[in-house]
């Protein structure tokens, strides 16, 4: 008996195999008819990047060709708490029977970076950001490879309808580098205007992989994020009569050197963290003790617990150290965690994670297949997933990179240009044909008949 059903598994997964073995040269051929036209959307975007909360007309391109290929657009999802931000975020269904509601969502909005890559289609847009300040702007992170990525599988997906079933959700989603653009779209009632999806998928490009191949991450595979703003609050006096003053740029560099000691002293080694400082402002001339000092810090972890006491620490540590400076309590420190700037780890649940890396190893061979170890950056793509992971989610990398210039990095020792740099670059054909062909076999494995 356990022989029989030894045979019958394996003829099983043989069946499925060769089934799907034999829609690899359908997907390929009409991939390789529609690649032109994507490079040619791809640069088109490249060039004309938009700016976190002001995706217009990127919206707009997304919208007009998911209405093209047959989809229910609904266009300006998501209510920010400015009233002057307008939501850009884009909702395409396309309802196909009875089945399971899978979402795909592509980021859309670009950097504050001035491209200097040199391209024949680089970026050469300046706008003022929302400070009013002269900025470059610039598809530094590849939003516009994602976006392109979602056109692509949409356009497979609608042409290849009599192979799936179930109600398919796409999602353009704005101000992701803000990491406010999900929840904006979830504070407009997203999952009211839809089913509840049971899976939501998305992919990212990579600055250190190799073209055409892909990796993942099963569980924690991104830090969540925390922006936190710190005003160190003294007295100030004349530079040359310290004595009568409460230094606060001296408070500030006791407190930056204090906070060094939360990861490595009071925070397990095996909860990975991050406390950076990353900027800190303060006085106005040499010979003037300022009465104040202003830092802003970034907190990365995986545990939401980790978060907590990271959070707490930097106040208790702030107040500390004023506390032994001599600061008077009306002057201690103001220690704020924003509760804009802040978004959950992304965590790919690992059942889903382990069916969908086994159909793109089926799909894309098993060695273009990679697995990679969790970061420390962050994304704001799990909140889809909603708190407490009620929604399994499943993100993937796409190499971005040609092999001349990795291997011209491992030659020379210099760097490859990281995602967020003028330099990064990634390479349109290979990559855009990989990433489109993993999110469709992704979705079909999700939705197949």
């Amino acid at each position: 008996m356990k022989t029989a059903t030894l045979c019958l598994t394996g003829l099983t997964c043989l069946l499925l195999a060769s089934s799907a073995a034999s829609q690899q040269p359908k997907l390929d051929a009409a991939l390789d008819q529609e690649l032109p036209s994507l490079v040619s959307t791809y640069k088109a975007l490249h060039a004309a990047p938009e700016l976190s909360h002001h995706e217009d007309k990127t919206a707009a391109l997304l919208a007009h060709e998911l209405r093209g290929f047959g989809y229910d657009v609904t266009e300006h999802v998501g209510k920010y708490p400015k009233p002057e931000w307008q939501g850009h975020g884009i909702v395409a269904v396309m309802k196909n029977g009875a089945g399971p509601t899978v979402l795909v969502r592509a980021d859309m909005d670009a950097l504050p970076v001035e491209e200097q890559t040199g391209l024949p289609y680089a970026s050469r847009v300046q706008t003022k950001n929302d400070a009013g300040v002269d900025v470059g702007v610039m598809h530094a992170c590849g939003h516009d490879i994602h976006v392109t990525t979602l056109i692509g599988t949409a356009q497979l997906l609608a042409a290849m309808k009599d192979q799936w079933h179930g109600t398919l959700v796409l999602i353009g989603q704005p101000s992701e580098e803000t990491i406010d653009g999900a929840r904006a779209m979830l504070a407009d009632g997203l999952y009211s205007r839809i089913p509840k999806p049971d899976f939501a998928l998305a992919l990212h490009d990579s600055s250190e992989l190799e073209a055409g191949k892909i990796s993942y991450t099963p569980g924690y595979a991104l830090a969540s994020s925390t922006a936190v703003e710190i005003t160190i609050r003294g007295r100030g006096a004349h530079g040359s009569r310290p004595e009568v003053s409460k230094d606060p740029i001296v408070l500030a560099a006791e407190f930056i050197m204090a906070i060094q000691t939360i990861v490595s002293r009071e925070n397990s080694p095996f909860d990975p963290a991050v406390v950076t400082v990353g900027s800190i402002h303060g006085g106005t001339k040499g010979n003037i003790i300022p009465d104040d000092v202003h830092l802003q810090l970034t907190v990365r972890t995986y545990k939401e617990e980790v978060r907590q006491h990271i959070l707490a620490s930097l106040d208790r540590i702030a107040k500390g150290v004023a506390l032994a400076g001599g600061v008077p309590e009306d002057r201690a420190p103001i220690v704020k965690a924003s509760e804009t700037e802040v978004t959950p780890a992304m965590y790919n649940d690992p059942p889903l994670t382990e069916r969908e890396v086994s159909a793109l190893k089926r799909g894309l061979g098993a060695d273009n297949v990679i697995e990679k170890s969790p970061v420390m950056g962050s994304e704001d793509f799990g909140q889809f997933g909603l708190e407490g992971h009620q929604i399994p989610t499943f993100m993937f990398m796409v190499g971005a990179i040609d092999l001349d210039r990795i291997a011209n990095s491992k030659k020379t020792g210099v760097p490859l240009p990281s995602l967020h740099s003028a330099l990064f670059w990634p390479v349109p054909e290979p990559t855009i044909r990989a990433g489109v062909k993993a999110m469709t076999l992704a979705v079909m494995e999700l939705m197949k008949k």
